[in-house]
């Protein structure tokens, strides 16, 4: 691998703190952990149709059942809970059960609590439940269709959002164009599978003040959701503490969607007058939990003659299944900004629809929104090439942007980057020579070899206001916006000059408290072994705010930034202190090596002048507090709430990724094989290298997923058809075991201090169209098309057999 312009490898990448303890088998897992005394457990009855109405729910035998303390069904739900709140006003009600009737297999219907998982399971199998069978809606077309049947009857259609935008006079462009080129694309839903499926431990608890909710949730955040949680139960927010454990078995989005069991496990606490623990098991995982979005979408672009893609039409249609369960339709907004990709395109148009039907529904998967949007978008930059004659990637090339900062025609800012030189590095390390001989080598021998390319923005710091763009301009509230990335972090001294960082976002393997430790001990001149980094969720006592969380690529350029201002705070009090000591200016003092150094000559070590603060505070510098204690709450002023004409910077940082992808594909078998992958990544400033290779290299294998093996599917019914690993398949070590060569270039961002972006996601939205592309490309001599993933032997067959895209 490349090591071009890597920083000082003994500085800049200590090894991983979060290891040892996972190896060891000493991690801090919900199922380990047992915080409540008298806790009893749950399980939970689910709907066997897809869509059906609740003639009877009878619980009464399951009551009766030895060792059962409660059990809840649509009645207690619908006295207790309220729907959670939307982001949109679509007249579909969401609870944590079905009510009325159920949606989706899988969807709760009733939980039983009892003495152990045994003992409730065996009583979950009591509960009668007689439906009356309507038809079901399976995928976005069916439910765009006139006659389709209703989800949710007080809508007047199955379409739960529509909203169309327009910027830069798109009719014209089109008008003028000498190409338009068009294309319809598919994107499939699929998950994270995470290794811990979803766990929690709730309690109501009666207050003289009103009743509240202390839970344990494995909930990677966003804490948007706490006020969703609130709002169902009735309660303030200030009544609902959650707890996050510090080691939450993977998410990558996936787990944002526990929420609602949260609310449910605290009703059936207080039904049964005891904490209740309720541990998800993975066929109800991958039955009922949540996904990414699977989106049908139409693009358009109008094309010069030389090549210049000047206008873009989109045409998105999300399926998220059969509630609008928030955060969605987040899918729809969080590339809202960076729609246009990497490309200079001055002209965009945008219709943008989600609809429900009757399947689990969607939410953050890593990635999310842009794995969408790039499928189309580099789909249609092919086309483009095919259209207009160019090499593809030449037609990409004379269409980068290459002056920064860059302002979308959507609203987006892109802060800094070198799209051409990030380009030719992934161009040189694929070796695109050797490539185009394989190919031509292969062909001649009648097999089929292909090569792929993708280039996207990787946007970094999500700014949450995107969500506003879901309702028209003129319907929002004065005073009501909605916008922010903001981040808080703590750090304090103690006596003897050792260092704590408490962060308020709870990672899933990434190595937050590596990087953070790593980033205050360079700002406060210390060995890393002189800090300590405090990660568990609490959030009565833990800094966050709405927007915390580890999601959309936050980390890197919000919390490291929270880490630096709370850090330089506090290593001002340190130098006041040490000028006492050493009679010389604070401004004159420099922190390094564990001292605190005077550039004319002399040095007092760290702890010392922190003892100051702590033993002899009389002695600071009139004007000093005596704190060595900070909070800093990193908010940049570059992302705010949607402008009245609908414009929004979505993210705070764009980072950017060009991946070049060669498949083989086998003559007889047509089994395709990854032959190599050329991934380049700028995420501006690299805080650990070890880190972001970790970072690409899960995301290219979470991508492979999603682009060869998996896919949520459904029978027509509306019955499931994946959900077991025997039918919903995971890429193994054995499938990434590609010639894979990675690197990067360096563009740090103006707007953080340390100029980070997030790195975490752009493999997952680059690679499955890259991928795709290099089977399109393999098969373009047969004349078959791709319009969709995943892609495997199957499929192939399928196509060869049929001639048409599929």
């Amino acid at each position: 691998m490349p090591d071009t312009d890597r920083p000082d490898t003994d500085r800049w990448a200590p090894a991983r703190v979060e290891d040892a303890p996972l190896v060891s088998g000493l991690g801090r897992f919900l199922d380990d952990m047992d915080p409540l005394p008298g806790t009893l457990v749950a399980a939970v009855v689910r709907a066997t149709q897809p869509h059906a109405r609740l003639v009877s729910v009878d619980l009464s035998r399951a009551r009766a059942h030895p060792g059962v303390a409660a059990v809840i069904g649509p009645d207690e739900v619908r006295e207790a809970l309220r729907p959670f709140p939307l982001s949109t006003g679509a007249a579909m009600p969401y609870l944590p059960t079905g009510v009325d009737k159920v949606r989706f297999v899988g969807e709760p219907i009733a939980v039983v609590v009892a003495s152990d998982r045994y003992t409730a399971e065996d009583a979950a199998e009591l509960v009668a439940v007689d439906y009356e069978p309507l038809d079901a809606v399976v995928g976005a077309r069916a439910a765009l269709a006139p006659d389709a049947p209703l989800l949710h009857e007080d809508a007047a259609s199955n379409v739960a959002t529509d909203r169309t935008f327009s910027f830069g006079g798109v009719d014209e462009v089109f008008a003028d164009a000498v190409h338009v080129v068009e294309g319809e694309y598919e994107f499939p839903r699929y998950s994270s599978v995470p290794m811990e499926c979803f766990s929690v431990i709730a309690q109501w608890n009666e207050e003289s003040d009103g009743p509240g909710v202390e839970a344990w949730a494995n909930f990677h955040g966003p804490f948007t959701m706490v006020p969703v949680m609130a709002g169902a139960l009735g309660v303030p927010t200030s009544k609902v503490r959650l707890h996050v454990p510090a080691d939450i078995g993977g998410s990558f989005g996936i787990k944002a969607g526990i929420y609602p069991y949260v609310v449910l496990m605290a009703l059936a606490s207080k039904h049964s007058g005891t904490p209740v623990r309720w541990s998800e098991d993975r066929v109800e995982h991958l039955l009922a939990s949540s996904s990414g979005a699977d989106r049908v979408m139409r693009f358009a672009a109008a094309v010069d003659a030389d090549g210049t893609v000047n206008g873009l039409k989109v045409d998105l249609v999300d399926n998220v299944g059969a509630y609008l369960r928030p955060p969605e339709p987040s899918t729809l907004y969080r590339c809202f900004g960076n729609i246009t990709g990497p490309y200079t395109i001055g002209a965009v148009e945008i219709r943008a629809r989600a609809v429900v039907t009757n399947e689990m529904p969607t939410g953050l998967n890593r990635g999310f929104g842009g794995q969408q949007l790039y499928f189309g978008l580099e789909r249609l930059m092919d086309a483009v090439a095919a259209a207009t004659g160019l090499d593809v990637l030449e037609v990409r090339r004379r269409n980068l942007i290459r002056g920064f900062p860059h302002e979308t025609p959507t609203g987006g800012v892109y802060d800094s980057g070198d799209y051409p030189a990030a380009l030719e590095l992934a161009e040189k390390n694929a070796d695109m020579d050797e490539l185009r001989q394989r190919r031509s080598d292969a062909r001649a021998e009648g097999a089929h070899y292909g090569i792929g390319v993708a280039l996207v923005t990787d946007p970094s710091g999500t700014n949450i206001g995107y969500v506003g763009l879901a309702t028209p301009a003129q319907d929002r509230k004065p005073g009501r916006d909605k916008s922010g990335s903001t981040e808080h972090v703590r750090i304090s001294v103690d006596l003897q000059g050792r260092v704590t960082v408490m962060l308020g976002s709870v990672p899933q393997g990434q190595g937050h408290a590596t990087v953070a430790r790593q980033v205050a001990a360079d700002r406060l001149g210390l060995p890393v072994s002189h800090v300590r980094v405090v990660i568990d969720m609490d959030t009565a006592t833990t800094p966050w705010t709405v927007t915390s969380g580890s999601y959309s690529s936050r980390f890197a350029p919000l919390v490291t930034s929270a880490v630096v201002q709370a850090a330089d705070r506090i290593a001002e009090t340190v130098r006041a202190a040490a000028s006492t000591m050493l009679g010389v200016d604070a401004a004159e003092l420099e922190l390094v090596d564990g001292t605190v150094r005077a550039r004319s000559g002399g040095s007092v070590e760290f702890r010392h002048a922190a003892g100051v603060v702590h033993w002899d505070p009389g002695a600071l510098p009139e004007g000093t507090s005596a704190r060595l204690y900070e909070e800093a709450a990193f908010t940049p002023r570059e992302v705010r709430a949607a402008t009245m004409d609908d414009r929004i910077n979505s993210s705070l940082c764009y980072g950017f990724v060009a991946e070049i992808v060669a498949v083989r594909i086998d003559p007889d078998t047509l089994e395709i094989t990854v032959d190599r992958v050329s991934s380049v990544h700028d995420a501006g400033t690299v805080l650990n290298q070890q880190l972001l290779d970790g970072q690409v290299h899960g995301a290219l294998a979470h991508a492979l997923g999603g682009a060869m093996y998996e896919e949520f599917t459904y029978a027509g019914s509306g019955q499931p058809t994946s959900a077991t690993f025997l039918d919903y398949l995971c890429p193994t070590s054995a499938e990434t075991g590609y010639d894979l060569r990675t690197d990067h270039v360096v563009s740090p961002s103006p707007l953080t201090p340390l100029g980070a972006k997030g790195c975490g996601e752009g493999s997952s939205m680059s690679f499955p169209v890259a991928f795709a592309n290099a089977v399109a490309d393999a098969l373009s001599p047969h004349g078959i098309a791709i319009d969709r993933i995943p892609l495997h032997g199957e499929v192939l067959h399928q196509l060869f057999e049929s001639k048409e895209t599929f």
